[in-house]
């Protein structure tokens, strides 16, 4: 009787467990983005974050949704990918509208009008959500084409995590060009990390494809490394760069 009673109770830890890990996983990926987006609508400013980011998560995730058409992972990692694009649009809307109230250039901008300065710098959220569905509907109808190619899945498989690997680059250049990681949320940054530690972890014991678990690490490191920015810029300020002109060279280098 004590080892059926031991035996059920493991049982229950074992399935809180894996509910629990189910959860991180699926929305521990906006936590990080909850501080950030208070910050902004707090202060009015969206100077501090790159939403580059944005851009980031927005096409990793859709790729990686088209992935699962031609090899099969976890529903899981589905349901993280449509949060993930929910939030991200979420951080857009946010983003502009405080951008466009405070901007003093009147000339408003649009993602219709195909000028590659302004790329991502548009000024309404609706330019934003039309980028989107074109690059979502260009990209299922070339994976539609091309879902019996081997090469083009690992390959489509492989750019959508490293995309996400690369969701820091953005703001680690973003500090740089400013010369400060002041406006941006250090316990989002914190909380990538931590994040990021886990779902890497987790793609190693759930024996996921390979290219989730290696560009996971590489993330890791990116996130690193906006760590050592904060602590660089906090104990040795720099000269800061404009905003302004900081935006209008991430939008062409970018």
């Amino acid at each position: 009787m004590e080892d059926e009673a031991f035996e059920q109770i493991v049982n229950v830890i074992n399935w809180l467990v894996s509910w629990v890990a189910a959860g991180a996983m699926m929305f521990g990926g906006v936590f990080p983005y909850i501080p950030q987006y208070r910050d902004i609508r707090r202060t009015q400013n969206a100077e501090g974050f790159s939403t580059y980011v944005c851009l980031v998560l927005l096409v990793a995730n859709i790729l990686r949704i088209l992935f699962r058409f031609g090899r099969y992972f976890e529903t899981l990692l589905l349901w993280q990918s449509i949060i993930m694009i929910a939030t991200m649009l979420a951080m857009l809307n946010l983003c502009t509208n405080v951008r466009v109230s405070t901007e003093l250039n009147t000339k408003r901008r649009s993602f219709l009008e195909f000028d590659w300065n302004y790329f991502w710098l548009w000024s309404r959220f609706l330019d934003y959500i039309q980028c989107v569905a074109a690059f979502t509907l260009t990209a299922a109808y070339i994976t539609y084409v091309l879902l019996e190619s081997t090469l083009f899945v690992e390959t489509l498989g492989f750019l959508a995590v490293f995309s996400e690997a690369m969701l820091g680059t953005p703001q680690l250049y973003c500090n740089y060009q400013n010369k400060s990681t002041e406006g941006m949320s250090v316990k989002m940054v914190l909380m990538w990390t931590g994040g990021d530690t886990f779902k890497t972890v987790y793609f190693l014991l759930t024996q996921a494809p390979v290219q989730f678990w290696t560009c996971g690490m590489l993330q890791v490191l990116v996130d690193f490394a906006i760590l050592f920015q904060v602590y660089y810029y906090s104990f040795y300020p720099q000269k800061p760069v404009s905003h302004t002109a900081s935006h209008t060279t991430s939008a062409k280098a970018l």
